[in-house]
C-alpha cells in the first residue's frame, strides 16, 4: 500500500468522523426543545420511552447523545431509571440506521453527486444563519454530506486495498478469528469514539471484500460494545443515577453480544436470505446491515422480560452515601401482619433517626455546617417513610392496647425533625454572627452551649429505656432565662452590640427549642415503649390521641402554634 492510498484511507475515516460530529451536534441544536419534548414523553409507558429512544437516535444519529440527554432528564428527575433504561433501549436500536443508510445509500447512489450538493446548501445555510437554529441545520446537513463523502473516499480505498492487502490470511480459523475481529471492532470504536463510523467503515470493507462476511459480522458485535465505552467514561464520579443509566447502556449491549455471538451460524443465514435479495457490493452491505438489526432485537427480546429485575439490581448499585443513609434499617412490610415486630421496628427506627438527629445537634454545636449534610436529608427521607410505615400499620386493625403506640411514634418523629432542624438554624446564626470581645454575656453563652454538648447523650433514652432523667434540661432551661437577662442588659449599656446580641438571642432560643423537644421526644419515646411491652398504666387515652389518622397527626407547640405533621419536611 502506498502513501497515497494510506491518506486516502485515513481521510475518509476522518471525514467520517467529522460528518458524524457536525451531523449530531448540529442535529441537537437544530432541534431544540423537540428533542427534550419527545424524551419527557416516554414518562408514560415503557414501549413510549423504547419508540424515543428509537426515533431521537434516528434524528440525530448518535445513541451517546441520547444516552447523555437521558442521565440529564433522570438527574433532573424528569425521568426514572426504569424509564431512562427503556430509552437506552430504543437508542441501541435506533443506531441501526446508519448501517442501512452506509448500505442502501452509500452503495446504490453516487454519492458525490448526493454529497457535494448537500455540503453546499449545508455551509450556505451555516453562513446566513450565524448562531440561529437555521446555522445548526446548515452544520447538520453538511456532516450529512461529510459523512457520505467520507464513505465514498473508503470505498474507493477498499478497492484499492483489496488488490494490496489479504486480510483473510491474518484471520484465525474458527471462534478464535471472529473473538480477533470482536476485539478488533471494540478497539475501532473506542479509537474513533463513534460506533456508527466504525460500522460504516466495516460496510465499506466488507463490500470492497477486504473482510470476509463473518470476519464483518464479529466486527460489527465488537463496535456495539465499544459505543459502551463513551458512556461510561462519562459515568465516572457522575451521580449514582447517570452511573445506573450507563451501567444499563453496557450490560445491554454485553447481552446482545453474548446472545449475537451463541446464534452467529443463524443470524448470518437470516441476514444472507434477507440481504442477498440485493445484488452486488450492497448486497454485502445490506446483508451486515440486517445482520446488525437482528442482533439489536434479540437483545432487546432478551432484556426486555427481565427490566424490572435490572432496575431493582441497579438500584441496589451505585448507592451514594444519602442514599445509603435514607435507608430504613428496621422497617419491614413482611411483618406488618404481626403488630409486635412491626411495633418494635418502628421502636429500632426512631432509635436510629434519634441517634441522627442528636449527632447533627452536635456537629451544629461545635460549628459544622449541618445544612448541605447528606444525613439532613436521609434524615427527612427517613421520617417520612416511618409515617408511611405507621399509616401501613394502622391500617392492619392493631388492638386498642397496641394503636395508641401509633400517634406516640409519630410525635417522637415530629420532635426529632423539629430539632434536626433546630440545628441548622443554631448553625447557620453562629456562621452569621458578628466576631467581637468576649464579654461576660458572651462566655456565658459560651459555658450554656458547652454545657449543652456535654449532657446530649442524655436525650438517648432509646440506649438504655428507662425513666427519662430530664433534670439536666430543666437545669439548662433555666439557665436560659438568666442568659436572655444578661445578653439584653449588656445590649441595653452598649457592652454589645445590638445586631451581634440579637443574633445570640435567637441561637440561644433556638437552642432552647430543640431542648424542649428533646425532652418530650424523650417522655413519648419512653411512653410508647411502655405501651409496647404492655404496661397499660402509661398508655394515653384513646380520646386524645387517636383520630382515626396517625398520619396527619398533629400537637401544639409552646407557642400556641400547630407543629407540622411528622411526615411533612421540618
Amino acid at each position: 500500500m502506498d502513501v497515497a492510498a494510506a491518506f486516502q484511507f485515513v481521510g475518509g475515516i476522518g471525514l467520517i468522523l467529522l460528518g458524524m460530529r457536525l451531523m449530531t451536534e448540529g442535529l441537537r441544536v437544530a432541534a431544540g426543545d423537540a428533542l427534550r419534548k419527545i424524551l419527557a414523553a416516554c414518562t408514560g409507558k415503557p414501549i413510549h420511552g423504547l419508540g424515543s429512544g428509537i426515533l431521537v437516535t434516528a434524528l440525530v444519529q448518535s445513541s451517546s447523545a441520547v444516552t447523555f440527554a437521558t442521565v440529564g432528564f433522570v438527574n433532573a428527575g424528569l425521568m426514572g431509571v426504569s424509564q431512562a433504561i427503556t430509552v437506552i433501549y430504543g437508542a441501541n436500536v435506533g443506531t441501526t440506521l446508519t448501517s442501512w443508510l452506509v448500505a442502501l445509500v452509500g452503495f446504490n447512489v453516487n454519492l458525490q453527486a448526493l454529497a457535494l450538493p448537500a455540503i453546499a446548501v449545508g455551509m450556505g445555510l451555516r453562513v446566513t444563519g450565524g448562531t440561529s437554529r437555521r446555522g445548526s441545520l446548515g452544520d447538520a446537513l453538511a456532516g450529512f454530506g461529510l459523512f457520505f463523502l467520507g464513505v465514498d473516499v473508503l470505498r474507493m480505498a477498499f478497492s484499492d486495498l483489496g488488490t494490496a492487502v489479504d486480510l483473510a490470511a491474518f484471520a484465525l480459523p474458527g471462534v478464535a478469528g471472529v473473538l480477533a475481529f470482536l476485539v478488533l471492532g471494540v478497539v475501532l470504536t473506542v479509537l474513533m469514539q463513534s460506533s456508527s463510523a466504525a460500522l460504516a467503515l466495516t460496510l465499506t470493507a466488507a463490500a470492497g471484500g477486504l473482510v470476509a462476511l463473518e470476519s464483518a459480522a464479529a466486527l460489527v458485535i465488537g463496535a456495539n460494545l465499544g459505543t459502551t465505552s463513551t458512556a461510561a467514561f462519562a459515568a465516572i464520579g457522575a451521580t449514582p443515577n447517570a452511573r445506573r443509566v450507563a451501567a444499563a447502556h453496557v450490560l445491554f449491549n454485553a447481552i446482545t453480544a453474548v446472545v449475537a455471538l451463541l446464534t452467529l451460524p443463524i443470524m448470518l443465514w437470516l441476514a444472507r436470505q434477507l440481504g442477498g435479495l440485493v445484488p452486488g457490493a450492497a448486497g454485502v452491505a445490506a446483508t451486515l446491515a440486517v445482520f446488525h438489526t437482528l442482533t439489536k432485537l434479540a437483545g432487546l427480546l432478551t432484556v426486555w422480560p427481565f427490566t424490572r429485575h435490572l432496575v431493582a439490581f441497579l438500584d441496589k448499585r451505585f448507592r451514594a452515601q444519602e442514599e445509603d443513609l435514607a435507608r430504613t434499617r428496621y422497617l419491614d412490610t413482611n411483618v406488618l401482619a404481626t403488630p409486635s415486630l412491626a411495633l418494635e421496628a418502628v421502636r429500632l427506627e426512631l432509635a436510629d433517626t434519634g441517634d441522627m438527629t442528636l449527632a447533627l445537634m452536635r456537629d451544629a454545636l461545635h460549628g459544622t455546617d449541618t445544612s448541605a449534610d447528606p444525613r439532613r436529608t436521609a434524615l427527612e427521607v427517613r421520617l417520612d417513610s416511618l409515617a408511611g410505615y405507621v399509616n401501613q400499620l394502622h391500617e392492619t386493625g392493631l388492638p386498642p392496647a397496641l394503636h395508641t403506640a401509633l400517634p406516640m411514634a409519630l410525635r417522637v418523629g415530629q420532635y426529632q425533625a423539629d430539632i434536626a432542624q433546630r440545628a441548622v438554624e443554631c448553625e447557620r446564626l453562629r456562621r452569621l454572627r458578628q466576631e467581637g470581645s468576649a464579654t461576660p454575656a458572651v462566655r456565658a453563652v459560651d459555658a450554656w452551649r458547652l454545657q449543652l454538648v456535654r449532657t446530649l447523650p442524655l436525650a438517648a433514652v432509646w440506649h438504655h429505656q428507662s425513666e427519662a432523667d430530664t433534670a439536666w434540661v430543666d437545669t439548662l432551661l433555666s439557665e436560659y432565662h438568666g442568659l436572655k437577662q444578661q445578653l439584653l442588659q449588656e445590649g441595653s449599656q452598649g457592652k454589645l452590640p445590638v445586631r451581634r446580641m440579637v443574633s445570640l438571642l435567637d441561637e440561644i432560643s433556638a437552642l432552647r427549642r430543640a431542648l424542649e423537644q428533646m425532652r418530650k421526644g424523650a417522655e413519648h419515646y419512653l411512653e410508647m415503649c411502655h405501651v409496647i411491652a404492655g404496661r397499660p398504666e402509661a398508655q394515653e387515652s384513646t380520646e386524645t390521641t387517636e383520630t382515626g389518622n396517625p398520619g396527619t397527626q398533629a400537637e401544639p407547640d409552646d407557642r400556641g402554634h400547630e407543629a407540622r405533621a411528622p411526615d411533612q419536611n421540618p
